[in-house]
This record gives structure tokens, sequence and C-alpha cells, in this order.
């Protein structure tokens, strides 16, 4: 479950590095390759909330299979594709498979482990989150140098049939009920997350004003929350099954796991913005070099999601949850300190370190945390409102933090300057004059300050509404087969 996952989300930011490339093979324009980008995170984050509740009603085995065959099929389709628009089209059809995939993970794993003893899976599933945005530039960097950018896609062909296979031999088939599906609920969700999404996403491409017409990027931010409120009262009056139920916010540790995972998905997003641009056009690094310092957090994540995940199921987690929102701010924290374009290059390795045992402690307890309670039935929905929820933060974080970013280099370059530094620099070794390189690293350390503030609000959030504690007896762990 966890490689399928795993590859997903590596695929949300391998394409970032290749985008150059694409661009000069594809012969086209920047607007339009970085469209490949934004039609993937569309189609994947729209339609999380469906997919979980498909998964209670087919099955979470049948619906990882489907996407997972969806998503391989389009990345061998976008490793194909002969111009930007067939790329483009290929991107949805990856996204739509990603979002049938993801909220199965989560939802197999809370059925198939009693809550005694989900914590070491959870820190495994949740881990995988953290470490495979850093995979995504290292690979991508290989890739570009050693094969050329379709290679970036053809990578996911054999991993995705590797977990095809494992999947269908190892994942067991669960059992599922009948739904009267909610087809009004359906329409109300995708519309409202996909005008949110959309402004969200797009709002910095359009200067946050008009998009076309009457049409502006506050609009459909408006709207789009306006629909998402009329499904939650949709939801509550129908006399039928509803899409979301929303029984599961009675669960105090699912709300809590639920608001923080949107803080932690928009610090988590946020925080990759500032430090690339400080790593390559600051310290003069090359995509691959910069990614290499986050080394550190990946395997610290790694190495202790196992002993973490033991500790969770023998001990009450939700001091290490809080533990890790607060170390994840002590890091970013350090990197604020530590980004002037003269301090050596290896201390920032330091603060990389904390963030590895942050990670650890703050991504498995904090998933544990939030499915103990949910039941069977539920597994599939409460999946699909954890995921959507990260995904929007994540979205909400590299909305807010462009602007942030913009508006510092504003007050510490000048409104030129400030333009000229996000804009003409192209992340290449070298690229930002020296003269502006003081200037920029203050810009880049001072917009750590928004992620650092969802750290510590996630933390707020975990330590005044307290996830109540799990049981103390010890259950018998329950293995596929």
């Amino acid at each position: 479950m966890v490689l399928g996952f795993f590859m997903i989300l590596v695929d949300t930011t391998i394409v970032s590095v290749a985008n150059p490339s694409i661009m000069a093979a594809l012969d086209t324009t920047m607007t339009a390759t970085l469209w490949a980008t934004s039609a993937f995170l569309l189609a994947y984050a729209v339609p999380l909330l469906i997919t979980g509740r498909l998964g209670d009603r087919f099955g979470p085995r049948r619906l990882y299979l489907s996407g997972l065959t969806v998503f391989t099929l389009a990345s061998l389709a976008c490793g194909l594709s002969p111009t930007i628009e067939a790329l483009i089209a290929a991107r949805v059809f990856q996204g739509l498979g990603a979002a049938m995939l993801t909220p199965q993970t989560m939802a197999v794993i809370t059925r198939i482990f009693p809550p005694r003893t989900r914590g070491s899976a959870m820190s495994i599933w949740g881990v995988t989150a953290g470490v495979a945005t850093l995979v995504g530039p290292i690979l991508g960097g290989f890739l570009l140098g050693a094969a050329g950018w379709e290679w970036i896609f053809f990578v996911n062909v054999p991993v995705g049939v590797v977990a095809f296979v494992l999947a269908f031999r190892y994942v067991p088939r669960l059992d599922t009920r009948a739904h009267r599906f909610d087809w009004f609920g359906v329409a109300l969700s995708a519309l409202g997350m996909f005008l949110l999404v959309f402004g969200l996403q797009e709002g910095e491409s359009f200067a946050w004003g008009v998009i076309w017409g009457p049409i502006t990027v506050w609009g459909l931010i408006l709207s789009g929350l306006a629909v998402l409120a009329v499904f939650v009262w949709w939801q509550r009056a129908q006399r039928g099954e509803p899409l979301l139920p929303l029984r599961l916010f009675r669960d105090r540790n699912f709300s809590v796991g639920a608001a923080t995972i949107t803080l932690v998905g928009l610090g988590v997003n946020a925080m990759s913005l500032p430090l690339m641009f400080h790593f390559q056009l600051v310290r003069g690094l090359t995509p691959s070099q910069a990614a290499l310092l986050m080394v550190p957090m990946a395997i610290l994540s790694l190495l202790l999601a196992r002993p973490v995940g033991r500790f969770v199921d023998r001990r009450d987690g939700r001091r290490l949850a809080t533990l890790g929102l607060l170390l994840h701010a002590v890091g970013l924290a350090l990197y604020l300190l530590l980004m002037i374009w003269e301090t050596p290059i290896g201390w920032l390795l330091v603060p990389s370190a904390v963030l590895g045992f942050a990670n650890s402690f703050m991504w498995g307890p904090l998933a544990s945390i939030t499915t103990y309670g949910l039941s069977p039935s539920l597994a599939g929905a409460g999946s699909g409102v954890y995921n959507t929820n990260r995904q929007v933060g994540a979205v909400l974080g590299a909305a807010a933090m462009a602007a942030l970013m913009q508006a510092r280099l504003t007050a510490e370059l000048g409104a030129a300057a400030g333009a000229a530094g996000l804009t003409e620099g192209d992340g290449s070794a070298g690229a930002l004059p020296e003269s502006m390189r003081a200037g920029f690293a203050a810009a880049m350390a001072q917009s750590l300050l928004l992620p650092i503030a969802a750290m510590l609000l996630g933390m707020a959030v975990t330590l005044l509404f307290r996830p109540r504690p799990p049981a103390t007896r010890s259950v018998p762990i329950v293995t596929p087969g």
C-alpha cells in the first residue's frame, strides 16, 4: 500500500525539476508547462472526499488497484506525449488515479490493524508523506541528466506494476456494505472543491485579480466556500446516506487530527519554497544538490518511523505528536537564523536533522490518533477527509507563501528588484546577482515565519482540544490473509 502511495507523492514534486526541459522539448510556454502540474493537483485534490467514500462502497482493495492502474497507464501516456496539450490531459488522468488510490491506503491500515497495534503501520504511512517530497527533486535531477524528461514518468511504470502485483497478492478483500450514493452531494463536493482549490492554486498567476470577464480569483474562492457550506448543510439535512457522515466530527480525536493535518500540510508545503529558493538562488546549488541538503531529514524520518510506531502502540502517543509539531517549528526557526548567505553550507544540515526527528514524531502519531476511534464502515470517509484536509492545506500553504515571499522581497530589495528576484532567476547555479543575495536571503528567512506559525498553531490545537487517550489493553495484530 505504501509503495503506491509513495510513487504518487513523489510525482507531485518530481515534475517541478523537469519543467524547463519539458518546455524546451515540447516547444511551449512556461504558463502552459506549469499547467501540467496544476492539472494534476486539481484532479488529485478535488475528488478525494468522493473516492474515500467509494472505497467504503466497493472495497478499498478494488479502488486501490483501479487507481494504481489508471495512474500507471497515465504515466506511460505522459512520457509518450508529443504535445503539451497531450501531457496536460495525461496528467489529469494521473491525478484521478492518485485520488482513487490515496484514501484507500489509510483506510486499509485503519481496518486491518486494531487501534492499539496501529501505531507502527501509521508511522510508516505518515513518514512516507514527508520523505516522498524530498525524493522527487533528487530522483528528477538524476533522471533528467541520465535519460531525459520522459523518464520521470516512465519510471512509474515498473514501480506501478510491482505495486499492483504485491497489492493484488497481499492486500485482503475487506467487507463492504451497500450504500445509497449521494449524487447531489457528489456534485456539490466536486464543484465546491474545484472552485476553492483552483482559486487558491492559481491566485498568484492572476495576481489575485480578474481571471476572465466578471470572474475573479476571490470570487471563485468565496463561491467555493459557499458551495461547500451548502454541501455540509445537505449532508445534515438529507434523509438518505450522506457522502460525508458528519458524525465523524463527533469523535474528538478525528476532529483534532483533521484540523491539525490541515496546518501540517500548509506548513510542510510552504517551507519548501523559500528553502529551495535560498539553496539554489542564494547559495548557487543545482536542484539535486539542494535536495541533498534535506537528506538528514529523510534518513532520520525513516530510521525512527518503526521505533516511534512501537512506542505509540505501547504508550500514549498524543504527546509525541505535540512534540513533533514543536520540533518542526524549532527546526524551521534554526533555518531562519542560519539563512544568511555567509553561513557555511554544512551548518544547514543541522536544522534538516531536527526536522527528521520532528517528522518521525509528527506524521505517524497524528494519523494514529486521528483514526483511533473510526469504525470500519467510516474508514474510507475518514481517510478521504483527512487526505483532503492535508491537500487543501498544501495548496493554501503554496499560495500564501508565494504572496508572502513576494512581499518580503519587495520590502528587502524594492519593488523592481523584488519582482526580478522571483521571476528572472531560473533556479540554476549562480542565477542571482551577488548584490542581491543578502536581501534575498533575508526575505526567504522571514518567509519561514508562516510555516513556523502553522506548526505552532497545530501544536496549540492538540494542546487545547486534547485528543482522548487510547485504551491500555493490548490487542493482537490482524495480518492480511
